[in-house]
């Protein structure tokens, strides 16, 4: 019996969440395989490439990493065109922060609203200060049509399976990944790959 053929696919993945929540974090796991305990906010956005293969799937990653902080949050905007997927990032010892996720699925809707997104609680091995219960952060994902997981950036935890599962989800078809211009000028939907 001949090998089933497997299937390629270019994806546009932004991550969005608070300042502070480990979006960095969480991208150096997975692209580089390592944690880095003294990471400083990032200032505007960064990117990385990361090419994986989960079997019958070979994933190229083209990873977004945007700013949490209000400053930077107009200049956000400018990478969600033509997103694939976006993971909005919280911390589960924050309350605040899965306030702040409401503000970033917003944001992503309006501007590409059939991305297929996912909630992401991260921090998870610091479970005596949790302030969001894994019961909490699922309903809060079912209400707004996403996937849900818990991660540990630190610990490695949940954060490939948030990836291969947008991988397997996500619906490229002809839409362009092309990266955004870099010149900056002064001046509830359903998503397409449904939810849980």
């Amino acid at each position: 019996m001949a090998a089933k053929e497997k299937t390629e696919k270019l994806i546009k993945l932004v991550l969005l969440g608070d300042s502070g929540v480990g979006k960095t974090s969480i991208v150096h796991r997975f692209a580089e395989g390592r944690f880095n305990e003294d990471n400083v906010s990032t200032i505007g956005v960064s990117y990385f490439e990361k090419t994986t293969d989960f079997g019958d799937i070979n994933a190229k990653f083209q990873v977004w990493d945007t700013a949490g902080q209000e400053t930077y949050r107009s200049l956000a905007s400018l990478y969600y065109r033509g997103a694939h997927a976006t993971i909005i990032v919280y911390d589960i010892t924050r309350m605040d922060s899965l306030k702040g996720a409401r503000f970033w699925i917003r944001e992503m809707r309006k501007h590409e609203p059939n991305v297929c997104m996912a909630l992401c609680g991260n921090k998870c091995d610091l479970e005596d200060a949790r302030q969001i219960s894994r019961a909490m952060g699922e309903n809060f994902a079912k209400d707004n049509a996403m996937h849900f997981f818990e991660a540990s950036a630190k610990t490695a935890v949940g954060v490939n399976d948030v990836f291969e599962r947008l991988a397997r989800k996500v619906n490229v078809g002809k839409r362009s990944a092309a990266l955004p211009s870099l010149t900056v000028s002064k001046g509830k939907k359903k998503p397409c790959c449904g939810g849980s």
